[in-house]
């Protein structure tokens, strides 16, 4: 059985200084867990500082984001190819990046395979919006978003891709966890399931079995139980719970207890 998958995104928060101080107080409060794999998601600005004081026992970095281009006359743009060494993990189609920043599935699929072509592990994020989902279209857009963004991808590939299923309309954008509204378990449940069966019909019943799919809007302490006693489930994706030390930690605990008590009711 795979590792429950963490995923901490930090977005556009924590400068250099503020980021290793995190990392510190972060280091000191988790645990090192065998069922449970931890990955953090700083700007780009900062990962290479935080490479050289990460705790790799216990956690891994990812990037949020990368270009296509492996190199060339990109002014401003970071390739796979310089995240090499840096990183374990870079985050693919984000909502932000597909709705404020103009993404499309052409961009979204090549740097799947960017990703893939330079030995890292993409994190595929797919989701609907508020009016895409009151127009039943959730698994349309999820059909075409899942196909999309893994056109090329060989069968060897699939294996080190995940996928996140992040509703649009239930992502946070802070810390304060009661003002939004996440997705019920039986919505995500409903969502994983379908990106599953898509998984399923490409790639065969292997990968799909195989494959870890997140959660990941609004996500906190007080919901992650829900969603990780899902069998559809295997992780989650936290925006403004990872920015706290003690909350993040907080969710790689309830992983913890989560794939123990999964283990328990196995036996």
């Amino acid at each position: 059985m795979s590792k429950i998958l963490i995923v901490g995104n930090w977005k556009m928060n924590l400068n250099t200084h503020q980021a290793s101080l995190y990392l510190h107080k972060l280091d000191g409060m988790l645990k090192a867990y065998r069922d449970v794999e931890v990955v953090i998601c700083p700007s780009t600005l900062v990962l290479q500082s935080l490479s050289l004081q990460v705790n790799h026992r216990k956690m891994k970095l990812g990037a949020q984001n990368c270009y296509w281009r492996d190199d060339g006359p990109y002014t401003g743009e970071v390739s796979a190819t310089m995240l090499h060494g840096v990183v374990d993990y870079v985050l693919v189609g984000h909502s932000e990046r597909r709705h404020i920043f103009g993404e499309r599935e052409p961009d979204i699929r090549a740097k799947v395979q960017a990703v893939l072509r330079n030995g890292l592990r993409p994190i595929l994020c797919v989701g609907e919006t508020a009016q895409e989902k009151a127009d039943g279209e959730t698994e349309h857009v999820l059909h075409e978003q899942v196909v999309s963004g893994l056109a090329n991808v060989t069968s060897e590939e699939m294996e080190r891709v995940t996928v996140a299923y992040e509703p649009v309309w239930a992502i946070s954008h802070g810390t304060d966890f009661a003002r939004h509204v996440s997705a019920t378990p039986e919505q995500a449940d409903a969502a994983a399931k379908l990106i599953r069966r898509q998984i399923k019909s490409l790639y065969g019943a292997e990968a799909a079995d195989k494959i870890r799919i997140l959660y990941g809007a609004s996500v906190s302490p007080e919901n992650a139980g829900s969603y990780l006693g899902l069998p559809s489930i295997n992780g989650l994706l936290a925006g403004g719970a990872s920015l706290q030390a003690d909350t993040f930690t907080a969710l790689v605990t309830a992983a913890h207890q989560s794939a123990k008590s999964t283990e328990k009711g196995a036996t």
